[in-house]
């Protein structure tokens, strides 16, 4: 089985505007709310290709139910664990003559809520694959994903990570089996710059010497480098 963890997830809700003034009212032309967070479009691309997931993370108040409810409709199976105080952030995205996003803080994790998580992981067995992707709230310790690690370490358990700086960098001796660094993340883990495919892909075999199986390095438009 595969699992994805997302810590943060949110509801982005698109507003399409024919211009915006700051200090007056505008309105919007045509709105749009998609469900969202690095784990989360996961499972949904595993949707996409046929291949079942559970969405593991937190939710939060009527908006966390909102979440659940469209991922179920979505055809992806979740596993929240719900919040006692919050909500579920919105991010609201207004698409005018130029683009301006306002991120939603998100609720905060207490720590029975953290452990309802860890006791979700325990159900994990040899052959399973867990995906950790995106920023780790402010409410979460830094090394939350190295935690998770080290409690699923030894099982047999496959893991892909998809985070940055030292939290990516104290994941690398549990061995993931991917991890995928954009070009601007994986020079600021080396004090580099990182501007074309060859000098990406020095340093995602660094990676590798350093315990990663694979290393995909996104380069935007100009593709990607996997080692």
């Amino acid at each position: 089985m595969l699992y994805t963890v997302t810590f943060n997830p949110a509801i982005d809700y698109v507003m399409h505007l024919p211009s915006l003034v700051p200090g007056s009212i505008s309105r919007s032309t045509c709105e749009a709310a998609f469900f969202g967070g690095k784990g989360i479009n996961v499972s949904q691309v595993l949707r996409q290709l046929g291949v079942p997931s559970t969405a593991l993370g937190f939710a939060a108040g009527f908006t966390g139910d909102a979440l659940e409810r469209g991922l179920a409709a979505a055809g992806i199976d979740t596993d929240f664990v719900h919040l006692p105080q919050g909500l579920t952030r919105i991010n609201v995205k207004l698409r005018a003559d130029e683009e301006t996003d306002i991120h939603g803080r998100g609720p905060a994790v207490d720590e029975a809520s953290l452990g309802q998580l860890f006791a979700r992981l325990e159900k994990l067995q040899a052959g399973d694959t867990l995906v950790l992707a995106g920023s780790i709230p402010a409410a979460l310790p830094e090394d939350i994903y190295e935690q998770m690690l080290r409690r699923l370490d030894g099982r047999g358990v496959r893991f892909a990570v998809d985070t940055t700086g030292q939290a990516l960098r104290r994941c690398l001796s549990y061995r993931p089996f991917l991890i995928k660094p954009n070009a601007e993340e994986l020079g600021e883990l080396f004090g580099v710059t990182v501007d074309s495919p060859q000098t990406a892909a020095v340093f995602a075999r660094r990676l590798q010497h350093e315990g990663a199986a694979n290393v995909l390095v996104s380069l935007g438009g100009r593709g990607a480098v996997l080692a």
